[in-house]
């Protein structure tokens, strides 16, 4: 990395994302705070679970905070990799890779031990149909992770799912909401909670639990969900009528920031961006942006699965990229028919069936 680089203010966001290249490297700046965190954090990073929508960036954060901050880490990225391409470019950006299937205990016990880990594991899509693989991915291996790190600092991915739906008026559950979560996914990653809990408590295991409600970047979203609707003619169901949106290079930075607020009980902290979206507002910008009329089905139900944002903003830092930023930079792209990731936020399921 050179050594000029510095992190990004947020007066330098671009007025648009030309290609891939560029999203990486703007989702993977870190902010001056979280070169702070990287300086001050003892030890080298290990990622589970690097391979999905999130890790990649989160990783690439990481890798760079700590040169910036002048401390040599390993950095180190472990998934199953069933393809080369993403582990030679992780490897070339100086994150070393493990190709581990993180339910195999003897491959697990294996992995070296690390002080920091980022745990982002789990089992969302598909989990209908595959309900015992979704338990098994989303508590019995969190515990698998806590008997080999239980002398680590744990960063760990939960999400706003475990919280019940509420009123848009409300703002959203805080911290202190109790948990109420419908389906067998959210069940199972209240479960994952209580597990990571357990072990915390029992063996003083200093652990965050990040409730994320929802990253967006330029290939995946539920603003990407929408505009691709748009695009197609197809109706915009309103019956979810609400969401949370976080620029996903907003919440890496508070992700890596979290190891600053591990505790034993663990930490809860939402991330989520402030605002309570109305869908119907934003397909209709979007749809402005995009040149094409947005067409609606059904009405807004009394209540939404949202998440309240406050507590994690003070603790770990505002987001830098507003809301109508991100309707710009998606817009433009979906209408370039740049690349997308393919996979549906399914934001609209209100039964927990994914």
């Amino acid at each position: 990395m050179p050594a000029e680089e510095s992190p990004l203010p947020a007066s330098s966001l671009p007025e648009t994302i030309d290609d891939e290249a560029t999203l990486e490297e703007l989702l993977s700046r870190p902010t001056a705070e979280v070169v702070d965190t990287m300086r001050r954090l003892q030890g080298d990073v290990i990622l589970l679970g690097v391979g999905g929508k999130i890790g990649p960036s989160l990783a690439r954060m990481a890798r760079r905070a700590s040169d910036m901050a002048g401390v040599k880490r390993r950095i180190i990225g472990v998934a199953r990799f069933t393809s080369h391409a993403l582990r030679d470019v992780l490897e070339a950006e100086g994150i070393e890779t493990i190709a581990c299937n993180l339910l195999d205990r003897a491959a697990l016990d294996a992995l070296p031990d690390v002080p920091n880990v980022l745990y982002l594991a789990a089992m969302k899509f598909g989990s209908t149909g595959q309900e015992a693989m979704t338990w098994a991915m989303n508590c019995y291996l969190p515990g698998m992770v806590c008997e080999k790190y239980r002398s680590s600092r744990i960063v760990a991915y939960s999400t706003g799912n475990v919280y019940p739906m509420t009123p848009p008026s409300s703002g959203g559950p805080t911290e202190e909401t109790p948990p109420g979560p419908i389906g067998d996914y959210a069940m199972s990653c209240l479960g994952r909670e209580r597990i990571f809990s357990y072990f915390s408590i029992t063996a003083g295991i200093p652990v965050a639990l990040l409730r994320l409600n929802y990253a967006h970047e330029m290939r995946y979203g539920v603003m990407v969900d929408l505009a691709q609707n748009i695009l197609a003619g197809r109706e915009i169901d309103l019956t979810m009528g609400y969401f949370n949106a976080i620029w996903q290079g907003d919440s890496n930075a508070m992700t890596l920031r979290a190891f600053d607020h591990v505790a034993s009980p663990p930490r809860i902290i939402n991330i989520a961006g402030l605002e309570t979206l109305s869908v119907r507002a934003v397909a209709q910008r979007l749809g402005e942006k995009l040149g094409k009329p947005v067409q609606f089905r059904g009405a807004e139900a009394a209540d939404a699965l949202l998440s309240n944002g406050r507590l994690g903003c003070q603790l770990l830092g505002h987001p830098r990229v507003p809301v109508e930023r991100m309707i710009d930079w998606i817009a433009d792209w979906q209408r370039r028919g740049a690349a997308t990731l393919g996979k549906p936020t399914h934001f609209q399921t209100r039964n927990g069936k994914f």
